[in-house]
């Protein structure tokens, strides 16, 4: 992948703010600039080639539980033409990624301080996306539940899962149905110097999420479909 000089400096400048507040903000546990370029930027940046290889990578999208702003922030410093939502329930890391945004100077990006249960009722935001972006949130039949009702019908979830990526799928089927989704993509993702591949499932949307859900908040949790 091509980085521009200017994208690299972009990099940086998170990086570093990431460092210097990670304490104030509950943002990472990680501290070295090298480990947060690989962890944070590789993975994010893997997760966008996967993505494109597969052909579904698309705008607008939203990135649910982002954190930090991982996996959206790094992949719209490198693709600046998409729209991107950031949603994360916790205030104080909403409030670092306004602060990120007008640092980076990103454009068309919104930050949301909001439950994803809460959220994927509103009109505003209900089936109105093309791609939904999920690193390190919850099992994937519990995302399948919070996710697919932002997407229109077509549109795709990527999730970033670990070594058990294969198992959580097929746990899923039943949250699927519901839901209206398909697991479309399993496959690993490419981060150099990592010592674990991470694994992407893309889940496409091929029905109309039924209004009930997302169930009210804590209950796709508590009581996984």
């Amino acid at each position: 992948m091509r980085i521009t000089d200017q994208q690299r400096v972009a990099f940086t400048t998170y990086r570093d703010l990431l460092i210097a507040e990670s304490a104030r903000y509950n943002l990472t546990s990680l501290r070295d600039p090298q480990a947060i370029e690989q962890r944070h930027f590789g993975e994010s940046l893997a997760l966008l080639l996967a993505l494109e290889e597969a052909g579904v990578f698309a705008s607008p999208a939203i990135d649910i539980g982002t954190g930090a702003g991982f996996p959206g922030v790094p992949i719209k410093i490198v693709r600046p033409e998409i729209e991107l939502t950031l949603l994360e329930a916790t205030r104080r890391k909403a409030e670092f990624l306004e602060k990120l945004v007008a640092s980076l100077g990103l454009k068309s990006v919104s930050v949301v301080n909001a439950r994803a249960e809460e959220l994927a009722h509103d009109p505003a935001y209900r089936e109105r996306y093309a791609l939904a972006l999920a690193r390190a949130v919850a099992p994937l039949r519990v995302l399948v539940e919070l996710s697919l009702p932002f997407l229109r019908r077509g549109g795709c979830l990527a999730a970033q899962k670990g070594s058990g990526a294969e198992r959580e799928a097929r746990e899923a089927a039943r949250a699927l149905e519901v839901c209206g989704g398909e697991v479309a993509v399993v496959r690993r993702l490419d981060v150099p110097g990592a010592a674990v591949q991470p694994t992407l499932v893309v889940v496409r949307k091929v029905a109309p999420t039924p209004e009930g859900y997302p169930r009210r908040a804590g209950i796709p949790t508590k009581r996984p479909l």
